[in-house]
């Protein structure tokens, strides 16, 4: 752990500048008007990768916006993770609620931060995490302590519903296997408890078809409890 912490103290400074440069770019998938600052998102995830020690990364086109692809397989018989996230991010609208320009980072002490946390347009959704999983890969391959193969699938499209990303995932099968998959997208207890999801709510569409009585029934008449489609 201490070196751990030390590496992180000696480069909490470059870490930072790293991740405001990042924030700084108004990524808005949902508007064509943002189009060259997602594309250049992209670019600067593609770059992080490489410096963090990545071996293969790549720019994955896609009906959509590219998909960024590394990884770092350091023994095929070791086991793989593949860490999942997205560089785009919401809307920032309306602004006149914002106490900070959202795409201008800055660090402020709250309550519930009382150490300070950075208030930007994604920074935790998913830049900021996304970065973390960057900067693990890096410290790991700097040091020597990689103790798995890892791969990076980083999307464009999250926020507007991940359409290229079931494009590109049955086309990439073999080079997406992993045995287990690293996703930091998700909902914490409490600001003070980290919390880990072992599963994911998804989405259905279906449709449900019910019957029941086309009267009124009296159910100690009719034989018993009767059943009411509408409350199941």
């Amino acid at each position: 752990m201490s070196t751990i912490q030390n590496y992180i103290e000696e480069n909490k400074g470059r870490f930072l500048e790293e991740l405001i440069s990042l924030l700084k770019i108004p990524s808005v998938s949902a508007d064509k008007a943002y189009k060259s600052d997602v594309l250049h998102t992209a670019d600067f995830v593609l770059a992080s990768l490489k410096k963090a020690g990545c071996d293969l990364v790549e720019m994955c086109e896609t009906p959509g916006y590219p998909i960024i692809y590394g990884e770092k397989i350091i023994d095929k018989n070791l086991p793989t993770v593949l860490v999942y996230g997205h560089y785009d991010v919401q809307p920032a609208d309306p602004i006149e609620l914002w106490t900070s320009p959202p795409f201008e980072p800055v660090i402020k002490k709250t309550e519930i931060h009382p150490e300070g946390a950075i208030f930007a347009r994604g920074a935790c959704d998913d830049k900021g995490q996304m970065y973390m999983h960057v900067k693990a890969l890096e410290y790991m391959t700097t040091t020597g302590n990689l103790p798995c193969n890892v791969k990076f699938m980083i999307e464009g499209e999250e926020e507007v519903g991940s359409e290229s990303l079931s494009w590109f995932v049955p086309r990439n099968i073999e080079k997406l296997a992993n045995d287990v998959i690293l996703i930091s997208d998700t909902g914490m207890i409490a600001n003070d408890i980290p919390s880990i999801t072992t599963g994911l709510r998804g989405l259905s569409y279906v449709e449900v078809e019910v019957t029941g009585p086309n009267r009124d029934l009296h159910s100690g008449l009719y034989g018993g409890a009767v059943a009411n489609p509408h409350q199941y």
